[in-house]
């Protein structure tokens, strides 16, 4: 039986968008977490983790904006990792302004770029000088989670499992959604399903959700339905092996409709399906953001 491999996760992402949770999440699989080391001592401590696997077999980094812009710290972290063999994950964690701005003012915390008693600052000005500053981490960030609406249970899922999948190579996850909702923050690839039928209107199959047989038929007897299954299923016969070979650690598939309920659903399992049946059988987690609403 072969040991672990050593690992680093590198945790960074907006004040409020959930770092104190993933912090927690990652201590209770085994990573020892250092939090908010100024940028200059990373390199240093990079080399001290890689030297000592027994002490520091999987290790989270957590990284915020009160030194600047991160990012060259943290390309240092990752060329030492990778020069002794030591994988790296960079995992940013995101959510929508007003999102922020409610958890703010529901924990009455103060903005660590919120200004002082002489020269205070709104909290949507400090979330914005914030997102500026780590905006090239969010860009180069294996993971992407937009957590505004996924509960600390989802969050902590979604972390286990990234934590389990890094050693399988590139981790493929679908998400429908609904516009009406918002954009998945996440996504690398995203589909518009709202040409299809919907079967929001048709009364017997309202309460359904795009699992079940009935409405998979209702969206797939409509010839613009078929059209859009029979399209995704060309597109990734031909174009999912370039993404598999571009280096990145994740794939996000977002596919939306317009409540995220029905069309979306459908899109997204029939996607799965067909990653399952292509040649290496890629296989895929999905993920249905928001099947629950009303």
């Amino acid at each position: 039986m072969g040991s672990t491999p050593q690992r680093i996760v590198i945790l960074a992402g907006l004040s409020g968008a959930g770092k104190t949770t993933a912090t927690k999440s990652l201590e209770d699989i085994g990573f020892r977490t250092i939090d908010n080391l100024p940028h200059d001592l990373l390199p240093a401590l990079a080399a001290k983790i890689v030297g000592n696997p027994v002490r520091f077999p999987r290790t989270c980094l957590v990284i915020d904006a009160r030194d600047g812009d991160p990012h060259a710290a943290v390309d240092e972290v990752r060329a030492v990792a990778r020069a002794n063999g030591v994988e790296t994950r960079m995992i940013f964690l995101d959510s929508r302004d007003d999102v922020l701005i409610r958890r703010f003012s529901e924990t009455r915390h103060r903005h660590p770029f919120g200004g002082d008693a002489q020269s205070p600052r709104s909290v949507a000005e400090a979330i914005s000088e914030e997102r500026g500053i780590l905006s090239s981490m969010r860009e180069s960030a294996d993971l992407q989670i937009d957590t505004s609406d996924i509960s600390s249970r989802d969050l902590r899922d979604l972390l286990v499992r990234e934590a389990s999948e890094a050693e399988q190579g590139i981790a493929i996850r679908i998400l429908s959604f609904g516009y009406k909702y918002g954009l998945p923050l996440e996504a690398d690839l995203v589909f518009d399903v709202r040409s299809a039928a919907n079967p929001h209107w048709v009364d017997a199959l309202r309460p359904l959700d795009g699992r079940a047989a009935e409405i998979r038929a209702y969206v797939l007897a409509d010839p613009a339905g078929a059209q859009i299954a029979a399209s995704m299923e060309e597109f990734f016969t031909k174009n999912l092996a370039a993404y598999l070979r571009d280096g990145r650690a994740r794939l996000t598939i977002a596919v939306g409709c317009t409540g995220g309920r029905h069309r979306s659903v459908v899109i997204a399992e029939l996607i799965r399906e067909h990653l399952a049946q292509l040649p290496g059988g890629a296989q895929a987690s999905v993920e249905h953001r928001d099947i629950g609403r009303s």
